[in-house]
């Protein structure tokens, strides 16, 4: 059942096989096995992916719910539900994760000693399922999907430079004025080679693109230019004058922030202490991003 499952939310056995770590020949002589034991086909095979018969979709169905069963049963017999103890995964992205994420995940682990964390720090959007994910971050709208999402704020988006860079080359008014500055960029934010606003899109040119979000400020405050960054990732550095906005009133509106979660039957304690003690901390802290 769960090599059915993974199958039809891989797209493809092929998929499925990498996903699960499992031969392919083992994954499709499996699923042919499962076919063969109920007397009908689940699912019709195409080289790009797998459709659903009618009893395929209704089967998938029961699957999902045994399986949520069996992974409660399983939970439930390690001790899961009676206190909260074992091992949660979290992930959120590099600078939120180290800035944000870890000053409370260390007093988390105080105030739980029977829970250990794994943090996954990275830009990469990781599939909760798949990665075995327990709890991630996730800045930005979210895809409908069957996950559980808690709002715990918002995030703008700001353009900014060295207040010693503003005074050699001027202060943008507009957003085309942006054409003629030196842009600094870098790839996890959107397409670095071009700059939306709240009624306006802007091809700028980029005078370095950097694949970390640390790297493009950081030139940006050693004065090269002109960078685009979340409001959290400039904070302290538009605080202390190092760096200045411009732009304010073309701003896009906030990007939102989310605690997100798989839905499942009954929530591990760890999980939901983990939640419960994350969520009015970092819901706190990004109240206090103001600048």
């Amino acid at each position: 059942m769960a090599i059915f499952a993974a199958a039809v939310d891989a797209g493809s056995l092929s998929a499925a096989s990498r996903q699960l770590r499992m031969p392919l020949a083992t994954v499709s002589r499996k699923i042919a096995d499962l076919e063969t034991r109920l007397h009908t086909r689940l699912m019709h095979r195409s080289t790009r992916k797998l459709t659903l018969t009618d009893a395929g979709a209704d089967y998938l169905a029961a699957c999902r719910r045994i399986l949520d069963d069996v992974a409660e049963a399983e939970g439930a017999a390690a001790g899961e539900f009676s206190a909260p103890r074992g091992e949660l995964v979290v992930t959120a992205p590099i600078l939120f994760g180290r800035l944000h994420v870890l000053p409370v995940m260390v007093g988390f682990l105080a105030a739980f000693p029977e829970v250990d964390v794994r943090l996954l720090f990275g830009d990469r959007t990781l599939n909760l399922l798949d990665d075995h994910v327990d709890l991630a971050i996730r800045i930005g709208e979210l895809p409908d999907s069957a996950l559980v999402a808690r709002r715990i704020g918002a995030i703008r988006e700001v353009v900014c430079a060295s207040p010693a860079y503003f005074a050699a080359r001027g202060v943008p008014q507009h957003p085309d004025d942006l054409r003629t500055h030196a842009c600094l960029t870098f790839a996890g934010l959107a397409a670095p080679g071009t700059w939306r606003f709240r009624d306006h899109t802007v091809a700028v040119h980029s005078r370095l693109v950097a694949d970390n979000a640390d790297a493009a400020i950081g030139a940006a405050i050693a004065g090269a230019g002109i960078t685009r960054a979340l409001s959290y990732q400039v904070a302290d550095a538009c605080r202390s004058g190092t760096l200045s906005l411009a732009l304010e009133a073309f701003e896009a509106p906030p990007r939102p922030v989310h605690l997100v979660y798989a839905r499942q039957g009954r929530i591990p304690l760890k999980l939901r202490a983990c939640i419960d003690y994350m969520e009015p901390l970092l819901r706190e802290r990004l109240a206090r991003q103001t600048f």
